[in-house]
C-alpha cells in the first residue's frame, strides 16, 4: 500500500468529517460560553441532590432571563450561565440558593462583559493567523516554501475538523477552547516537521530508480511508529483526565482529544501528500504511475 498513491481516499475521508462539521457550523454555529458572549457563570457543589427544574424556579423568582442555562454535573454540581450579574445580584442569588437547597461549595463565580468577549474572539483569530504565518516562514527557511504551505494546509485541516466536531457535538466554546486550538496546532506541526525532516534526509540519499511518491511513502513508514506511539500516549493521558477529571475541564479535554487525533492523522496522511500535489501543480516532472 502506497500512502501517496492512495491520497485521494485520505482526502475523501477528511471531507466526510469536515463537510458535516461545516454544515453544522453554518446552521447552528458554536455553543459560545460567557468568554465570548458575556455574562455570569456560577458553579456550585451542593451537599444534597438538587434538581435543575428547582434551580430554574429560583432563577425565575430572582427575575433572571428565561434563557438562563442550568447544567447538572456529577457530584451534585450545578452550573448556571446567565446575564452579567452585578455583585449585589450575585450575592442575592447565592443567598436564595442556600436558603432553598442548603449549604454549598463555590467552585467558580465569574463574569465577563460583552466587550471583553468580542475582544477575546478577535485576539484568538489574530493569534492563529500570526501562528500560521510564522510557521510558514520557519518551515520555508528550514525546508522550502511548498513544505510550509503543505504543513499549514494540514493545520487548517485540523482546525476545520476540530471546530466542525465541536459544533456537531455542541461543546461549549470558551477561553480554554483557544488554548486547546493553539495546543493542537503546536502538536500537529511538530509531528509534520518530523516527517518532512525524514523526507529531506531521504531526498539526499534518493536512488535514480525511486519515484517521489515511493520516497514519501517510505518516509511515512519510517516515522509512523513514532507518530502513533506519541498520539497513543497523549490520548491515554487525556482519556484519564476525561474520566477522572472535574466537569469544568471535560470540554477542554474533549477538544484536545479530537485535535490530537486529527493532528496525528493529518501529519501522516495529509501533509506529505499535499506537498507532493503542490509540487505537481507547480509543474515539476515527477516520475510515478499514480
Amino acid at each position: 500500500m502506497n500512502f501517496v498513491k492512495m491520497r485521494k481516499y485520505w482526502y475523501l475521508l477528511s471531507l466526510l468529517v469536515i463537510i458535516p462539521g461545516l454544515i453544522s457550523f453554518g446552521i447552528k454555529g458554536l455553543n459560545k460560553g460567557i468568554d465570548f458572549t458575556g455574562g455570569s457563570l456560577i458553579e456550585l457543589r451542593f451537599e444534597q441532590k438538587v434538581e435543575v427544574r428547582d434551580v430554574r424556579t429560583v432563577l425565575k423568582d430572582a427575575g433572571l432571563p428565561q434563557d438562563s442555562r442550568v447544567q447538572e454535573g456529577e457530584g451534585n454540581v450545578i452550573m448556571i450561565r446567565t446575564k452579567d450579574l452585578s455583585q449585589k445580584e450575585s450575592k442575592s442569588l447565592l443567598q436564595n440558593m442556600e436558603s432553598k437547597f442548603g449549604s454549598y461549595t463555590m467552585l467558580q463565580n465569574r463574569s465577563v462583559g460583552p466587550t471583553v468577549g468580542k475582544e477575546l474572539r478577535n485576539k484568538a483569530i489574530l493569534s492563529l493567523a500570526i501562528a500560521f504565518a510564522l510557521m510558514i516562514v520557519y518551515i520555508t527557511i528550514r525546508f522550502e516554501l511548498l513544505s510550509g504551505l503543505a504543513a499549514v494546509s494540514a493545520l487548517v485541516h485540523d482546525i476545520l475538523v476540530t471546530v466542525g466536531l465541536v459544533s456537531l457535538f455542541g461543546l461549549e466554546v470558551d477561553g480554554a477552547f483557544i488554548a486547546a486550538l493553539l495546543t493542537i496546532v503546536g502538536y500537529s506541526i511538530n509531528a509534520t516537521i518530523v516527517l518532512f525532516d525524514r523526507i529531506r534526509e531521504n531526498m539526499g540519499k534518493r536512488k535514480k530508480s525511486e519515484s517521489l511518491d515511493e520516497l514519501i511513502h517510505n518516509s511515512i513508514m519510517q516515522t509512523m511508529a513514532r507518530s502513533i506511539n506519541t498520539v497513543v500516549a497523549v490520548a491515554l493521558a487525556l482519556v484519564a483526565l476525561l474520566v477522572f477529571g472535574g466537569v469544568t475541564i471535560k470540554g477542554f479535554i474533549t477538544i484536545l482529544l479530537i485535535g490530537v487525533i486529527a493532528g496525528c492523522y493529518s501529519s501522516i496522511f495529509i501533509s506529505s501528500p499535499l506537498w507532493y500535489d503542490y509540487r505537481r501543480l507547480r509543474g515539476e516532472s515527477i516520475r510515478t504511475d499514480a
